[in-house]
């Protein structure tokens, strides 16, 4: 395959439509984590919509302590610094739907500009043909309950190809190449996806969350399907997922018991969530 063009500032800026988001942006060649790197800038005050990019990391995280995996030169490694909380929503629910809508803007990015179709995982995985394509890991501060700052690390998976994918995520995962057999410009859809971010945020600041909860809901695989919520070590959840509330929490209606008893609907607010393959 043509080789992947470099994220250069130059690029990204040539095509960046923001007002705020990304008019700071550090460009790394690599980082242990971006989101570390943009957590110190955090607290050392760095301005709402500052961003940080790396070509690669060594330390690259997901959630549930899961590592992600980072080659150089290929894919996007994001992080964004959000302050404050949006009004008319409690600190829980601006935490809630921050990392959904983040979700929905880089499907939305990913839309426009590689022109595929993403789906949702709940409540912020993407995936491309059942296999995930991308992830999400907000990481907050609350250094006053009026002024928390989020930390939104984003990895997208875009010009990899299947053949650098170690053995165990070939199965569960791919890339945008893989599915489109296109490079993709990162460039561009840097600036898109952070155009998109500060379109999506600016709307659950001012509006709240109506509009963006059925926009994520109309991607979101996870309703309808059968699925496995691990809640912790010892406890889970088997059961279909039906509904996602006002305030982003994943509704279960659990199977019924050996005597075919309904049970009522679980509130999911998080857990690791497996689609169930039927």
């Amino acid at each position: 395959m043509a080789s992947s063009s470099p994220l250069t500032l130059d690029d990204i800026r040539s095509t960046l439509a923001t007002k705020r988001v990304g008019h700071h942006l550090y460009l790394h060649h690599s980082l242990s984590s971006t989101n570390s790197e943009a957590m110190v800038l955090a607290q050392s005050g760095a301005e709402d919509g500052t961003v940080v990019v790396a070509e690669s990391q060594s330390a690259g995280r997901g959630r549930q302590t899961r590592t992600w995996f980072s080659p150089p030169g290929l894919n996007l490694y994001c992080s964004i610094i959000v302050r404050g909380v949006g009004r008319g929503l409690s600190l829980a629910d601006w935490l809630s739907w921050v990392p959904l809508t983040t979700a929905l803007a880089v499907a939305e990015a990913v839309q426009e500009v590689a022109a595929t179709s993403v789906a949702l995982k709940w409540p912020n995985d993407l995936l491309l043909d059942e296999r995930k394509v991308g992830g999400i890991l907000c990481e907050s501060s609350l250094t006053s309950p009026d002024n928390p700052v989020v930390v939104i690390g984003i990895g997208l998976n875009v010009n990899v190809p299947r053949e650098l994918f170690p053995d165990e995520l070939r199965p569960i995962a791919t890339s945008l190449f893989e599915s489109t057999h296109r490079l993709v410009d990162r460039n561009r859809l840097l600036a898109q996806l952070l155009m998109e971010m500060e379109q999506s945020l600016d709307e659950l600041r001012a509006q709240g969350p109506s509009r963006l909860r059925q926009a994520y809901q109309h991607r979101c695989t996870t309703l309808g399907r059968n699925v496995r919520v691990i809640l912790g070590a010892d406890e889970e959840i088997l059961g279909t997922a039906v509904a996602i509330t006002a305030d982003g929490t994943l509704q279960i209606r659990p199977s019924a018991d050996a005597a075919g008893t309904d049970k009522p609907l679980v509130d999911v607010r998080a857990g690791d969530v497996i689609h169930v393959r039927s």
